[in-house]
């Protein structure tokens, strides 16, 4: 499967080694203070370069380097035991599988598309320098989103809900420039309808979980960067205290991955279009004599039938042909026969494109801390603020009575038995220390209201909500919260 899809032969980063304390480095990243996008660069490039600016090692500050070598990413093991066991790797994405079950997803979806599928879990990658804490993992989570489409047909998105929304967009070769994405569409800097669409889905998704949109862009991978199956590519790149760090990727992948894995496996990995008006086919060709090349050819007669069918109308034999499998095979002939027909076509088979959104989780999930964390001064002192969205803050609310006496700690816990009690929704109670001290200890694990129980809520059943960004509090009836 991972020699299929390019893994196995093009998975690679360029790394070099210091000669004085062999600690091995990615080149790139040693020269990204030199370099606008050292990413992009080749081998020879990188080893110029690396000559040229001569980095200290980042280990022991030293200035020796070795020879810049291409080192393959996947983890290598074996599957079985004993002498029956046979070479395998673990995988370093989660999209392969989804290509090799597309018949099975295909019927799932009643044969229509488009049509999309998600794998949400681990990927390994044998980094050459893993540092950054959760940025740059040899083990880590990823959701892999793979959408077929038919690209006969013009895709249909509605992009009006960003019409007023100006993108940052760093495209390829270019400045910083601020478009919506039609316009980027409309202008070819976004070369697919699909791919702005998921830009724009993403850039919604990002914004939800807690991205500040001043630290977010979309940058487009540079011709000489693109992975070695895409056609186009944007990074959603995401600013924290690591500078500009690629958190997803999104990525037009044509029918390479689908139409590598038919090659592989023999399989087919197409889905049928019908036209809008039967077509009527001239077919002339040539085809087997099943006579006398069945004999002959004996297993290879599928093969060899195949290849005789794609040959020109004015071939000539006895011929040498190749097979798919690469082997030569002389057709004379007495193995072959004229084929002439006309054929009325209702449809045809083709291969989808595939459109590929990439979530890096773990970095999502620290840029989500990143912007959400707030150190400032109150009085004084400082008072630390983890504003989280309301959409991954792990507690919803706290619930505190101003005194547990005259019946405001059985309300409060009454209250916050009730929250509990509600489907997706998480409450503490906490009675511990002041008031100020608890809404501390609240806003410091991110909670987005507090609740309190004081004696007026005695008497009307309502409560004081308190607000965690704004610090702003007002009186609501409990029945409205439960």
């Amino acid at each position: 499967m991972l020699e299929a899809s390019g893994h196995v032969g093009e998975f690679s980063d360029f790394m070099t080694v210091c000669t004085k304390c062999d600690e091995a480095s990615r080149a790139d990243s040693l020269l990204e203070p030199s370099h606008p996008n050292p990413d992009a660069l080749s081998k020879a490039e990188l080893q110029t370069l690396l000559t040229q600016i001569n980095p200290e090692c980042p280990n022991c500050g030293e200035q020796a380097w070795s020879e810049v070598t291409a080192q393959n990413l996947m983890f290598n093991t074996t599957i079985g035991a004993g002498s029956s066991g046979r070479p395998g790797f673990l995988r370093p994405e989660t999209a392969q599988g989804m290509f090799t079950s597309f018949p099975a997803l295909l019927r799932h979806n009643r044969d229509r598309l488009p049509f999309g599928a998600i794998q949400v879990g681990k990927g390994y990658r044998n980094e050459i320098s893993p540092r950054q804490g959760m940025i740059r993992l040899r083990e880590f989570n990823m959701a892999e989103l793979e959408y077929f489409i038919n690209p006969h047909e013009p895709s249909k998105h509605d992009f009006s809900p960003w019409s007023a929304i100006p993108f940052r967009l760093v495209a390829d070769g270019k400045e910083e420039q601020h478009m919506t994405i039609q316009e980027a569409i409309d202008s070819n800097t976004v070369r697919h309808d699909t791919v702005g669409y998921f830009m724009a889905q993403t850039y919604d998704f990002l914004l939800k979980v807690g991205i500040d949109p001043e630290r977010l862009r979309f940058r487009q991978h540079e011709s000489d960067e693109m992975a070695h199956y895409a056609t186009d590519c944007w990074d959603a790149e995401i600013h924290g205290s690591y500078g500009w760090i690629e958190c997803v990727g999104i990525a037009h992948r044509g029918c390479y991955d689908l139409e590598a894995h038919e090659k592989a496996t023999g399989k087919t990995l197409r889905a049928r279009r019908e036209f809008s008006e039967p077509k009527v086919v001239e077919i002339d060709g040539w085809t087997m004599n099943g006579a006398t090349a069945g004999p002959a050819f004996r297993a290879l007669a599928g093969a060899v039938k195949k290849a005789v069918e794609l040959l020109p109308a004015e071939s000539t034999f006895p011929s040498v042909i190749q097979l798919d499998s690469g082997e030569e095979i002389e057709v004379l002939p007495e193995h072959v026969k004229r084929l002439q027909r006309t054929e009325t076509i209702t449809g045809e088979w083709y291969i989808p494109h595939v459109v590929e959104p990439a979530f890096g989780i773990d970095r999502i999930i620290w840029h989500i801390l990143d912007h959400a964390y707030d150190d400032e001064s109150k009085d004084g002192d400082a008072y630390t603020v983890l504003r989280l969205s309301n959409h991954v803050a792990p507690v919803d609310y706290c619930v505190f009575p101003l005194f547990e006496k005259d019946g405001m700690g059985e309300l409060a816990r009454s209250l916050h038995r009730s929250l509990c009690g509600k489907p997706n929704v998480v409450s503490i109670y906490d009675s511990s220390g002041s008031i100020g001290r608890r809404y501390a200890r609240a806003d410091e694990i991110g909670v987005p209201h507090c609740l309190t129980v004081d004696h007026q809520s005695l008497e009307d059943q309502t409560v004081t909500i308190r607000d965690r960004d704004t610090g702003e509090q007002q009186r609501v009836a409990i029945i409205d919260l439960v």
